[in-house]
């Protein structure tokens, strides 16, 4: 699966709608018709907390073994880390709420 699509699949599991815009694909959402801004919680720490808590995701990140570990409601991701355990993180989020997504 494409960056894009798990983004648009996080997104819509969160209800929000996305649109994407200029060239380079960047993904925004709207809050309302009037306002927008670039959302993605693969490289944003902010998106992606917001979008955990939004969705009730627990994480875990186990240095010890070097993955990250998010599950939700019948839903379990994990994401080995080799220099970045931040972007891992991130990553596992939003697999995780693109898999509740295509699971509902």
């Amino acid at each position: 699966m494409t960056d894009r699509e798990l983004l648009e699949l996080a997104a819509k599991e969160a209800g929000y709608t996305c649109v994407w815009g200029q060239p380079g694909g960047v993904l925004w959402w709207r809050i309302d018709p009037d306002t927008a801004r670039i959302w993605n919680p693969l490289a944003d720490d902010g998106d992606a907390l917001r979008l955990a808590v939004k969705l009730g995701l627990k994480l875990n990140v186990c240095v010890t073994s070097g993955a990250a570990q998010v599950g939700g409601i019948g839903t379990f991701v994990e994401i080995d880390f080799d220099a970045d355990p931040y972007a891992a993180t991130r990553r596992a989020i939003v697999r995780a709420a693109a898999k509740m997504y295509k699971e509902t």
